[in-house]
């Protein structure tokens, strides 16, 4: 399981959208105000340790590039977060989005449509 915290999901939705980047070109990619280029190349190299991403080397730099895909990443998380949260159940989940969220009418037809396509 992929656990990642806030700061290196955003990394990896960057890396994700660029398919390939050096750190400068993450941090671009950032909203105002950026965060210092230090700061993503530590989280860049713990996402290397965690095995999300690796890099190509070019000199004295490293181009990284992710080793899973966004839609693994996805799967992933929404598994862990049934299970940890709603029992294992999908039913469970989608449930709590009815009630807490107040999906309407219009909405659950558009998901169970969806879901009719698959």
């Amino acid at each position: 399981m992929y656990e990642l915290t806030k700061a290196e999901e955003q990394v990896m939705q960057i890396l994700w959208e660029m398919e390939k980047a050096f750190v400068k070109e993450i941090v671009e990619k950032f909203p105002d105000p950026k965060p210092a280029y230090n700061t993503v190349s530590t989280i860049v190299r713990i996402l290397e340790k965690k095995k999300v991403v690796d890099y190509i080397p070019f000199g004295r730099t490293h181009q990284y590039f992710p080793l899973i895909s966004k839609e693994d990443f996805l799967n992933r998380t929404t598994d862990s977060l049934v299970q940890k949260y709603f029992s294992g159940s999908v039913e469970n989940l989608v449930s709590y989005f009815v009630k807490e969220k107040n999906l309407t009418v219009k909405e659950l037809e558009a998901i169970i449509n969806e879901i009719s396509k698959s």
